[in-house]
């Protein structure tokens, strides 16, 4: 295996900079001329103009939010995309709804690097237990496997103990998935007696990877790297052996922004994460994800060559990911209004034998927390304890959803 998955990684900054100044333009006149929605919100701009990093910060931030209002007017892609539904191999929901367009074209996520950077490539057997249904992640990543030459067994989510034996039975050497879950299948594989020390790399993503979990990895002899990847923007910045921040992929500009503007930050400050695509077929200009980072300076130790961030450092809303699903204010409001003894409603996501626990905490005066857990699955589409407390005990902070894991 070459040390880099391709020549773009150890580009000079000179030679990056060339690049963007012919790539960008061509995207933003791309984006305008044949992405109807984004034609409107990029109308007036000159795409020649702008031709580096610092240039877009003219042009305005399109968030979440706005995909939503834009595919609710025209389905399923809101006039986003510069090819019809009809176009794309396949299409995805997310929770929102948000549709996403998806193509079986090579890597068209471009989870390929992240994978090499893991050492994962030919002569590999990864078992990819991002989920298959409706939701791209199980085929982002699959893409990713087939890119670098690696065979893969398609497993998805549950079902833990068929994980464990068709991973002895196949001789699965790496895994990808959500970091929570390799450590579900690892234990149990220890309780049924079966050996699984076959698996020597994982690449994960969808969740934090905390220390503590990526030391017991270690300790196995698994290497466990992560990346930071969307359905809509794909791969976006990965880890390498260096484990030196993330960086960021070749095919993405990444802008760090004043929470809820467009306003860059000066580097080494927490900001949100505002993306750039360049990918043809669905080009978001100037995407706000959300998420909290911040720019490392200097080159990683790897000699990868692009802008480094340290990694997710949080929602820039209340939004938490937990179990590798999001929570939203706006799903907690909606647990509320589901039951008419629900006064008031707090999420706490912890961890607990390094797992992610979500507990919901209610105020009500009946006293049975069995009453409102069918309601806390529907709404919130996770399960978690349900502890029952006295009306006016939630604390008056404004703070729906409270993350007390520590991300040290």
């Amino acid at each position: 295996m070459t040390r880099y998955f391709d020549d773009l990684e150890t580009r000079s900054s000179d030679q990056r900079a060339a690049a963007l100044a012919r790539e960008l333009p061509a995207q933003i006149r791309r984006a305008q001329e044949q992405a109807p929605k984004l034609a409107e919100l990029l109308a007036g701009i000159d795409a020649e103009a702008i031709t580096s990093v610092s240039d877009l910060a003219r042009l305005p931030v399109l968030r979440k939010s706005d995909l939503g209002k834009a595919q609710a007017g025209a389905a399923p892609f809101g006039g986003l995309t510069t090819r019809p539904a009809s176009g794309f191999e396949h299409i995805f929901q997310s929770p929102g709804p948000i549709y996403e367009p998806g193509r079986t074209t090579p890597d068209w996520w471009r989870i390929g690097r992240f994978l090499h950077a893991c050492g994962i490539g030919k002569g590999d057997i990864v078992q990819n237990c991002f989920s298959y249904h409706m939701t791209p992640a199980g085929m982002i990543f699959e893409s990713g496997a087939r890119s670098v030459g690696a065979a893969v067994f398609p497993a998805g989510t549950g079902q833990t103990e068929l994980q464990v034996r068709a991973a002895h039975d196949i001789g699965v050497t790496a895994y990808a998935g959500t970091p929570d879950y390799l450590k579900v299948i690892l234990d149990r594989a220890d309780a049924m007696g079966v050996d699984l020390s076959s698996i020597k790399r994982a690449g994960v993503g969808g969740g934090a990877l905390f220390p503590s979990l990526r030391a017991e990895y270690q300790a196995r002899g698994i290497q466990c790297l992560q990346n930071y990847a969307t359905a809509d923007l794909g791969n976006i910045a990965y880890e390498t052996p260096a484990m030196e921040g993330m960086i960021v992929d070749e095919h993405v500009i990444v802008e760090i922004v004043t929470p809820g503007t467009g306003t860059p930050v000066p580097e080494g400050e927490v900001g949100e994460v505002v993306v750039t695509t360049l990918n043809p077929d669905y080009p978001l200009i100037r995407f706000a994800t959300g998420d909290l980072s911040a720019v490392l300076p200097g080159i990683s130790p790897c000699g990868r060559t692009n802008m480094r961030i340290k990694g997710w450092m949080g929602r820039a809303d209340q939004t938490t990911k937990i179990k590798g699903m999001f929570v939203r204010p706006e799903q907690v409001a909606a647990l509320v209004a589901s039951h008419p003894a629900i006064v008031r409603a707090r999420v706490i996501a912890s961890r607990a034998g390094e797992k992610d626990v979500m507990t919901v905490q209610i105020e009500s005066d009946t006293p049975d927390p069995e009453i409102f857990e069918k309601a806390v699955l529907e709404t919130l589409k996770l399960r978690g304890n349900v502890n029952i407390v006295a009306p006016g005990t939630l604390p008056n902070d404004g703070k729906v959803i409270e993350d007390k894991r520590s991300y040290d």
